[in-house]
């Protein structure tokens, strides 16, 4: 097998002054890629600021041989990402890569959240996802080439207790992926989301420091890497933790068709057990195929 290289590619990624994105930056500058660093440098609830994270991380990139440049924008600003993007061609002409890996946490139960507290979450994952995405978007389109990945959670996926902003803001991005893999297609634009569970300042919290050692970020940046490599796929769900890798899709039952006479709460009570029938699942990679299935059963298939 070839060695994946990036060289006369270019990459931003946000969030990258530590953690997960610091790892994802120094592998693509590793590979050959010019690397644009980009953090904010705030605490992990997102207040503060500084561009000092991001520069620290392009020394390492620098000392390795490789090439990069810092920048302290929030992704939530949109003069900032304005900035983030004409810092990038102005340096390097083109954006080959974006890693949509900004965050922040503010934890609590839903009866304790305050709206402060989903706004801000919302407004970093996904906002601070949709702005950099749009900003290189027609870029990538004139240039027929894009490589595209957002972070996800399986808090969004799954759920889990005292995240319900988090969780909100995590399975919106999938949405926008899932339209974006469409849109992007005609132009060589391939987007992908990442689900990692890693140590990151965002987790060491949560996890006894034996398990944490077993999830460093490093472990799950070979799968980002290969995400937006020449030969990504497009609309893949990867999760990656402790060096295990595996694919998260929604899928949907066969279902049953019940018709349009009559139709009633009991009927759909009644035949919940072949609603819930798993048998024949599928998963589907645009919303047209749902009406497809809707279609050929009331055509008695």
């Amino acid at each position: 097998m070839s060695d994946i290289r990036f060289d006369g590619k270019v990459a931003i990624v946000t969030g990258a002054g530590g953690g997960l994105g610091r790892q994802h930056a120094l592998e693509l500058a590793r590979r050959g890629a010019k690397v644009v660093v980009n953090d904010l440098g705030g605490s992990m609830d997102g207040s503060g600021g500084n561009s000092a994270a991001a520069e620290a991380v392009v020394a390492e990139i620098k000392a390795a041989g490789g090439e990069a440049i810092a920048n302290g924008a929030s992704v939530t600003d949109d003069a900032g990402v304005a900035n983030l993007v004409k810092q990038t061609m102005d340096a390097y002409g083109r954006i080959d890569i974006l890693i949509a890996n900004a965050g922040i946490l503010r934890d609590k139960s839903f009866s304790k959240m305050e709206l402060a507290d989903f706004e801000a979450v919302m407004q970093v994952h996904v906002w601070g996802t949709y702005k950099p995405i749009k900003a290189v978007w027609e870029i990538m389109k004139t240039q027929n080439y894009g490589r595209i990945v957002v972070t996800t959670s399986s808090s969004g996926m799954y759920g889990n207790f005292g995240q319900a902003n988090y969780g909100a803001a995590k399975m919106a991005v999938l949405g926008l992926m899932n339209t974006l893999k469409i849109e992007g297609q005609k132009n060589n634009i391939r987007v992908n989301a990442i689900s990692p569970v890693a140590a990151t300042r965002m987790t060491e919290g949560l996890m006894p420091p034996e398990v944490l050692e077993k999830l460093k970020p490093e472990y799950v940046t070979p799968g980002v890497v290969y995400l937006v490599s020449e030969d990504a796929p497009t609309g893949a769900i990867l999760t990656a933790g402790a060096g295990a890798f595996a694919l998260s899709r929604i899928f949907e039952t066969e279902g049953v068709y019940l018709g349009e006479g009559g139709l009633s709460v009991e009927e759909v009570a009644a035949n919940w057990e072949k609603i819930n029938d798993t048998e024949g699942q599928k998963a589907y990679f645009a919303g047209g195929e749902q009406g497809q299935k809707f279609f050929r059963k009331m055509a008695g298939g």
